[in-house]
């Protein structure tokens, strides 16, 4: 015999594979807790639930595990909401455990309520849009039937979502062992004859390919296929180094932060297909501009029915609904013998490199070129990129040859997801990880106390230009007023220290070198806070023109 709450950790510890667990104890998730840390599941004591849900995301896309988050009962359960909105996006397996009031205690008021008819009931919070499945646990008996949930969701290569809300009483109250379903590994999907049709329809057409994140785990097929048939491949920007960045077939990177020339190619050369490869081809990735149509059709592969023609309604879409992996497989195996190989793009000219200069502020391109050389090239680092300026230029200005490399959150984009995900990563890999993040998004969430409780080798490299940079540009991109987008600049080498961390200011391009060397070095976490220079404008000139088109105003400024 043994307590739920202790049943339900060993289902999550031995039966799925969880190894981390992430939040911050309450009274109401107390006996949870309590299983959690006698098992063998590592368990972070993190500074605020969105935090530890972005950091359970980062750990779960890191190494292709479930993770958890758990949290108390009303404001611990709300604020875990955001991450767990983020885990949901971004295709990462998380399971959300909160606390719940007892059913004898609810109605009447009880502290931080939670359950049947209060604010906060988990029936109300639902499974769309926040989770792919929610359950209150009212019986210790319901734990069986939301074991062979759990089990089958964590199955799915397209990442899942849960919320397991635990009243107070049933955590304690005692049960058998729950026995978790066996389930085999998920086959491949793929219907041979529609990647045989593929086949036949794609061989010797003008072909581009054209990859999403929901790719990341299929990259040797990926790159055979290019390399098969000849074909031109872009990439959104969550999906970089999926396929070399290096390669001669890449064409470039599509949408927020991505590249100019792409869409030039493709408006001279008009591919008669589009095959697009685990992506949504949303805002983010497209601004769902006309120049990404193909003259004839998409082909769309994903397992998610709800992206098919979704983006682009009036493009003709060949829907394939299968996993990725396998159909590329498939279509490698099936693509015609004697089809004719597609011209290669031409060369991609890289900007020169800037040679630093002595004074005034560092700009952010020679940021990101010293990153690219110290970090993208010298380690194995991953790099995640915070929300704002700093995913556009580092989705336009790095490079990454491998998967899993880079990671960022350009459809959801919480601020504070890399400031907090950065100590996830780091922990779930057991290897650096670099997170580049605004000053306001530093301000806003960062686990850096976490990070030193248990000595994470997590990295911060701040854009600090004291102000909220994204949205000063917009504004003068659209000829308005800032909005009182300046904020006091902060010395995040002093918070850092005051938290336990180290840390080193760059206030000149010439330092800047020596303190990522520094950085790298660090066997615990380090924040390297660049003054940087808020005149030189990222090229988030596609999100300022996708605004317009929505009706947010008249164009006021260049895009660059």
């Amino acid at each position: 015999m043994m307590t739920a709450a202790e049943g339900l950790v060993a289902l999550l510890d031995e039966d799925l594979g969880v190894k981390q667990a992430f939040g911050v104890i309450g009274g109401n998730i107390a006996c949870f807790y309590r299983a959690l840390a006698k098992s063998s599941i590592e368990v972070l004591q993190c500074r605020h639930e969105a935090g530890a849900a972005f950091m359970a995301t980062e750990a779960s896309l890191a190494i292709d595990r479930p993770s958890i988050v758990f949290s108390t009962s009303g404001p611990g359960l709300t604020n875990a909401m955001t991450g767990a909105l983020a885990a949901r996006w971004e295709g990462a397996q998380v399971i959300l455990v909160s606390g719940a009031t007892s059913p004898a205690q609810r109605g009447r008021w009880a502290i931080q309520e939670t359950g049947g008819s209060a604010m906060w009931d988990v029936d109300r919070l639902g499974t769309r849009p926040f989770f792919d499945y929610a359950a209150s646990v009212e019986r210790s008996s319901d734990l069986a039937q939301i074991g062979v949930r759990l089990a089958a969701g964590t199955r799915c290569p397209s990442g899942f979502v849960a919320h397991i809300s635990l009243p107070m009483d049933v955590q304690s109250a005692p049960i058998e062992r729950p026995l978790c379903p066996f389930l085999a590994p998920m086959g491949s999907f793929c219907d041979t004859d529609v990647a045989t049709f593929c086949g036949r329809l794609l061989a010797g057409s003008k072909l581009v390919i054209w990859i999403g994140f929901g790719a990341r785990r299929a990259w040797r097929a990926v790159r055979a296929l290019a390399e098969l048939t000849g074909a031109p491949v872009m990439c959104s920007p969550r999906a970089k180094g999926i396929f070399p960045e290096d390669h001669p077939q890449f064409l470039g990177v599509t949408g927020l932060g991505g590249h100019s020339y792409v869409q030039q190619f493709l408006g001279s050369e008009r591919p008669e297909y589009v095959l697009v490869l685990g992506s949504r081809i949303g805002e983010a990735t497209s601004f769902w501009s006309p120049s990404f149509s193909p003259t004839r059709a998409f082909v769309h592969v994903d397992l998610d029915l709800r992206v098919f023609g979704a983006a682009y309604p009036c493009t003709p879409t060949i829907a394939v609904q299968a996993e990725i992996d396998a159909f590329v497989r498939t279509l490698i195996e099936r693509w015609p013998p004697l089809a004719p190989r597609a011209s290669p793009p031409p060369p991609r000219r890289a900007p020169p490199l800037l040679p630093p200069r002595a004074t005034g502020m560092v700009r952010p391109r020679y940021l990101m070129d010293a990153i690219q050389r110290k970090i993208v090239l010298a380690t194995d680092a991953i790099v995640i990129a915070e929300s704002g300026n700093a995913f556009v230029l580092a989705t336009h200005c790095l490079e990454f040859a491998r998967a899993r490399r880079y990671r960022m959150s350009s459809g959801f984009g919480s601020m504070g997801h890399a400031a907090a995900g950065v100590v996830g990563a780091a922990l779930a890999t057991r290897a650096k990880a670099v997170a580049l993040v605004g000053d306001g998004a530093m301000l806003m969430q960062n686990e850096i106390c976490t990070a030193v409780r248990y000595g994470v080798p997590a990295v911060w490299v701040v854009l600090n230009d004291a102000r909220y940079g994204m949205v000063e540009q917009g504004a003068r991109a659209l000829g308005w007023p800032s909005f009182e987008t300046a904020i006091p600049r902060a010395d995040f080498v002093m918070i850092a220290r005051g938290m336990g961390a180290d840390g080193v200011r760059v206030e000149r391009e010439t330092e800047l070198d020596a303190a990522l060397d520094v950085a790298v070095a660090a066997g615990g976490p380090f924040v390297v806070d660049v003054i940087v220079d808020p005149r030189e404008e990222a090229p988030s000139y596609g999100r300022n023109d996708s605004l317009m088109n929505q009706g947010m105003g008249r164009k006021g400024g260049q895009g660059s």
